[in-house]
């Protein structure tokens, strides 16, 4: 994987593909195995950083949703956009075409679908052993510094330090902002609005929330599995999540935080954002009242701070204790009928206040980037530039946490590789 040199600049290939992600990997390797002659441009030293850090590392590669309208729902305002593409490379293909290269999957919560092997390295190991097979030719450290298309639809992609690559077609697939020291910086915007595209601002889409509340600091690391969050706009009811709740040292995480992210941050312009935090939503207010009268009964000799551990993750139990000012060194025959109404009010409805979001270099994906009506998605050319494909990230297109991002990259790079260059023949 080297760098391209001048000696040649002067080769026309079928296809240029400008982005080493997922989506990038994918279209090359499809218009490669088609028999055209295609060339991958990336500027990092690798392919697919960001890939490797997906997931945890582990690449939640898609989500287990077969049916393809059941699918494109899951993908707010596009999925009148993406229904064509999904029935050419839905998840039913994408985990055909991943098995096909050796990888075993397997189903977590929620329908997400991860390699068996738990590591990244196993789908960027399949990704590049198939650019390998198709003879895609590779090259990295190559920053691009613009792309000039003529009357003909022939692209000319120039290069920091004066070379060139000239290609009958381009596929650009640099991604958003998110995560920018994994090089999605944003360049293809520019690139894309002096071509004459309608680039939407970008936002971060997937992206951690702050907490004005102090306490949840000393809360990092712990994991709630199940618990039910309803978001306020001032006073005003937005909406309701279920799932796993992550605290951080500077507020919450995890898949449902996640999903929920990009509706909070647009809220925060204009009210004040708070979540109430039901910790055991398998009780109502009466059933949890009984369960930890139970609780005390049953263990009265035991501390309250080790019973309470029963319902909720232990390292929580300290730092919430002391926020409410009980003492959890209270034999559970002692605990007061003040304390049990505060215990099962604030395990039922425990309100944060949301102070903001962590910014791009946390954010799994980003928002904004070329707006779907300008793209046909039954061959992901651009109807502003012919000859131009767009794929991944690059496009406006929210989606939440659990595979969908990347499943986005799955469906719009083969079907962009799957059509480019149809024209010239």
């Amino acid at each position: 994987m080297n760098s391209v040199s001048p000696a040649v600049s002067d080769v026309v290939y079928d296809v240029v593909v400008i982005g080493g992600g997922p989506a990038g990997m994918m279209a090359a390797a499809t218009a490669a195995a088609r028999g055209l002659t295609v060339i991958l441009l990336e500027k990092n030293s690798t392919l697919g950083r960001k890939l490797l850090i997906t997931g945890g590392g582990r690449c939640n590669v898609t989500n287990n949703k077969r049916d393809v309208r059941t699918m494109v729902s899951q993908y707010t305002g596009a999925s009148q956009f993406l229904f064509s593409a999904f029935t050419q490379q839905g998840v039913t293909e994408t985990v055909k075409w991943l098995n096909g290269l050796m990888v075993e999957l397997k189903e977590e919560n929620e329908g997400r679908l991860f390699p068996v092997s738990n590591t990244a390295k196993t789908i960027w190991d399949a990704l590049v052993a198939e650019l390998k097979k198709s003879e895609v030719i590779v090259r990295t450290n190559c920053l691009v510094t613009s792309i000039d298309c003529d009357s003909k639809s022939n692209f000319r992609v120039s290069l920091a330090g004066g070379a060139t690559v000239h290609a009958k077609n381009c596929i650009v697939a640099t991604g958003g902002t998110s995560r920018p020291e994994t090089g999605s910086t944003g360049e293809g915007f520019v690139w894309l609005k002096k071509l004459g595209h309608t680039v939407a601002p970008n936002s971060y889409a997937l992206v951690p929330l702050t907490l004005g509340d102090t306490w949840t600091k000393s809360l990092g690391g712990v994991t709630v599995p199940d618990v039910k969050v309803t978001m306020y706009a001032d006073t005003k009811k937005q909406s309701v999540v279920l799932g796993r709740l992550l605290f951080t040292h500077v507020g919450l995480s995890g898949p449902m935080i996640l999903g929920i992210s990009k509706q909070v941050g647009e809220l925060l312009e204009h009210s004040l954002v708070t979540l109430k935090v039901n910790l055991v939503p398998q009780f109502d207010a009466g059933g949890l009242k009984q369960v930890l009268q139970t609780l005390l009964t049953a263990d009265s000799n035991k501390k309250l701070k080790n019973v309470l551990s029963t319902l909720v993750p232990p390292a929580f139990v300290g730092p919430f204790l002391q926020e409410f000012e009980i003492d959890g060194e209270t034999k559970c025959h002692s605990v007061s009928r003040a304390d049990r109404a505060v215990i099962c009010k604030q395990l039922g409805g425990l309100v944060l206040s949301v102070s903001g979001l962590l910014g791009p270099e946390k954010a799994v994906v980003s928002a904004g980037g070329v707006e779907p009506t300008e793209v046909n998605f039954k061959t992901m050319e651009s109807k502003v530039v012919p000859g131009l494909y767009l794929a991944g990230d690059v496009l406006n297109i929210d989606r939440p946490s659990g595979g969908y991002s990347l499943q986005l990259c799955w469906t719009t790079g083969y079907v962009a590789g799957q059509n480019v260059g149809r024209h010239d023949i």
